[in-house]
């Protein structure tokens, strides 16, 4: 229930968005506040809307708010990355599990 957007092939090497189903981008970036991430595109970042690229490219509305990207500057270190995925997995898996245990009760 993970899945990069776009092309990943012909993309920037240094960006990715990813879509995590069921779990609510928002809250996800909220849990991580020491992880800088965004919803949008760096030149959309102060707009609200949802992803005009995102939706171009065929998501629906559920998976754009489902998904986050991420960028890497010059200076990120591999110990930086490495932490970012673990927070990132760590957090999805919590949200799920609440979401999981929410609709079953």
């Amino acid at each position: 229930d993970t899945t990069i957007n776009g092309n990943t092939s012909s993309r920037l090497p240094n960006t990715t968005n990813i879509t995590f189903r069921g779990v609510n981008a928002d809250r996800l970036i909220m849990d991580m506040k020491d992880i800088a991430v965004s919803t949008g595109s760096a030149c959309s970042s102060a707009s609200p809307e949802p992803s005009h690229v995102l939706r171009a490219i065929g998501l629906s509305n559920e998976d754009i708010l489902s998904s986050i990207r991420f960028g890497l500057g010059r200076f990120t270190t591999r110990e930086e990355i490495d932490y970012a995925i673990n927070r990132v997995v760590q957090n999805v898996k919590a949200i799920r599990e609440k979401s999981l245990h929410l609709a079953h009760s």
